[in-house]
């Protein structure tokens, strides 16, 4: 019994070793048909067109100035002429405030005026009579004396009354708030019977766009991205109100000013665009794209296509390149790089040299590049059958 216990045990293992060599064998007889297998190509074109670098922010739309009308004097809104999106004029009256109390300190001060006045009256014609008294030597030296410094006093007091009575006239003037220029009122904050206090700060009553016809966007910019702007670069942006539709606008400024959001600096750079038709409201939020550099009408490719290695392909080396051609603002001849093309079904190495990059697709400044060739961009290995192959793609 133990003997042939031992000549099953036997047996089973060579069956198990079988096997396992039964498996090996066929993984090899797969893996060596899967890597003799041509590999298939996945290919792009060439295309013309333009290749664009952009800096993409968010910004506000604001009007390219707006004016604070604010209030110099306390005291309540007697009347209101002006509301929001009212057209005014310069010198318009949009409100008052009640101004019987500052009539009051008018009156007031001219009524003290008019009695400092008729006193200085009367104390000069005074002095008139003693100084004619004195040249007869029938008034003492010291009446004339005190009589001249009263009509200096009385002189002076009236100076201050003067200026008093100016400067309750000038308050009084102030409870009309007129216009300071043309515009449309974007902003009112105020309302009938509301009390203004302008004790400590000027409040603002209203805000008065000056011309809503030309609009500004104040965009955030990185400080890494910044020097690659400059005035005068387009701009395209969004809003939500128009998603179907872009606006275009040119960087007017770019303002000296950091300003630090959640550890980043930024600067802000105003974008300028014309709202002839008025579609464009202060506050919205814009998605603006700065363009810093363009080329447009060239020969381009996808950067997956630079990217793009191949997997155990023996591919014979494509020609040189030709001799750099400059290109208007690119530095050199462009960067050194290869692509794979797909010519007669097989994959040929091509040195090409390239220019401007926009992430999506890169400019090419020379090569032995045609029009009609197919860049490969990947590839997938393996005959075709119910299972789907392997893709490699140049990511």
């Amino acid at each position: 019994m133990p003997h042939r216990h031992l000549t099953d045990l036997s047996k089973w293992r060579f069956a198990a070793l079988g096997g396992a060599l039964l498996v090996l064998a066929v993984a090899a007889i797969w893996w060596v048909s899967q890597r003799s297998s041509p590999p298939r190509y996945i290919t792009a074109g060439l295309t013309r067109g333009t290749v664009e670098r952009r800096i993409t922010a968010t910004g506000t739309v604001n009007p390219v100035l707006t004016i604070i009308i604010g209030s110099y004097v306390s005291g309540v809104i007697s009347s209101m002429s002006c509301d929001y999106n009212t057209r005014v004029r310069k010198g318009q009256l949009c409100a008052n405030i009640d101004a019987r109390p500052y009539q009051a300190a008018l009156d007031q001060a001219e009524g003290q005026l008019m009695r400092d006045q008729a006193q200085l009256k009367g104390a000069r014609v005074d002095l008139e009579r003693y100084r004619d008294s004195l040249a007869r030597n029938a008034l003492a030296q010291q009446t004339y004396d005190d009589q001249l410094a009263l009509v200096h006093q009385l002189e002076g007091s009236v100076k201050l009354d003067q200026g008093a009575a100016e400067a309750a006239r000038v308050n009084l003037e102030y409870t009309r708030i007129t216009s300071p220029v043309d515009g449309t009122v974007v902003a009112r904050n105020i309302t009938i019977g509301q009390t203004v206090a302008a004790s400590f700060q000027t409040p603002t009553l209203f805000l008065i766009a000056t011309d809503l016809t030309k609009m500004e966007v104040d965009t955030n910019v990185s400080e890494s991205d910044v020097g690659a702007v400059k005035q005068g670069d387009p701009a395209r942006f969004t809003v939500e109100a128009y998603t179907d539709r872009s606006f275009q606008g040119s960087v007017v400024q770019v303002r000296q000013a950091p300003q630090t959001l959640q550890n980043v600096v930024t600067y802000d750079v105003v974008v300028g665009v014309d709202n002839t038709g008025l579609l464009l409201l202060p506050g919205m939020t814009a998605t603006v794209a700065i363009v810093t550099s363009s080329r447009a009408d060239v020969l381009r490719l996808p950067d997956q296509a630079l990217r793009y290695q191949p997997s155990g392909v023996q591919a014979r080396p494509g020609a040189a390149p030709r001799a750099p051609v400059p290109t208007p603002g690119v530095p050199g001849a462009g960067q050194p790089s290869q692509v794979w093309v797909l010519r007669d079904g097989k994959a040929v190495a091509i040195a090409i040299r390239t220019g401007l990059d926009d992430d999506t697709y890169s400019e090419v400044v020379s090569g032995d590049l045609q029009p009609e060739d197919r860049v490969i961009i990947g590839e997938q290995r393996g005959a075709p059958s119910s299972r789907p192959g392997t893709f490699r793609f140049g990511l």
